[in-house]
């Protein structure tokens, strides 16, 4: 596993065995970056992210190599959570980015609370976790955390379908890729 662009490109990234840790391959997430940035190499400069089931930091580090100002790391396994630091210190990288131990929902709260807004939030859990999805976008839907343009993106295994609408947030893509997919949902405004 590596960063696949910018400025930590080709730097390793490690691990960890079992736990429920399954890190998105360089190859899928080679495609959703390529898709984010649509050819422009400074769209991700400057946006906040918000990695949840954050695993081994794999989509945050690449987004913060390839120019994200803020990125929080939210991941409830210490394990986890301690791999997320030890990544970050291996590639040097000391600023720009908090790792929060807690559950999502709770650290979704806690960063709504803070008057964050996110850019971009990605989502991945464990695959067998699928009532995570649910409950996870259904909050994001009505969610101060979002900015008002922000992207929501789901990684889940191909044959599971997450669904097309929590509300205001509308699915707009869906990649394949291998047995996984990618969702992208964006807020859709409501005519009234």
């Amino acid at each position: 596993m590596r960063v696949i662009a910018g400025q930590y490109r080709s730097r390793p990234l490690r691990s960890l065995r079992g736990l429920d840790i399954r890190p998105t391959t360089d190859r899928l997430r080679e495609t959703l970056f390529d898709v984010l940035c649509a050819g422009n190499p400074a769209a991700l400069e400057g946006t906040l992210w918000v990695d949840l089931f954050a695993g081994t930091g794999a989509v945050g580090i690449e987004a913060l190599s390839r120019g994200a100002k803020m990125v929080y790391f939210v991941e409830s396994m210490s394990k986890a959570a301690e791999a997320i630091r030890q990544n970050l210190r291996s590639l040097r990288i000391e600023e720009g980015y908090e790792v929060i131990p807690q559950a999502t929902l709770q650290a979704l709260r806690q960063l709504a609370d803070r008057g964050v807004a996110a850019n971009y939030v990605f989502l991945d859990p464990p695959y067998r976790m699928q009532p995570a999805y649910r409950e996870t976008l259904d909050y994001l839907a009505s969610s101060s955390v979002l900015a008002a343009s922000a992207l929501v993106i789901a990684e889940h295994e191909k044959r599971f379908d997450p669904a097309e609408s929590f509300g205001p947030l509308q699915r707009y893509r869906k990649l394949e890729q291998g047995d996984a997919a990618l969702s992208f949902y964006r807020r859709i405004e409501e005519k009234g």
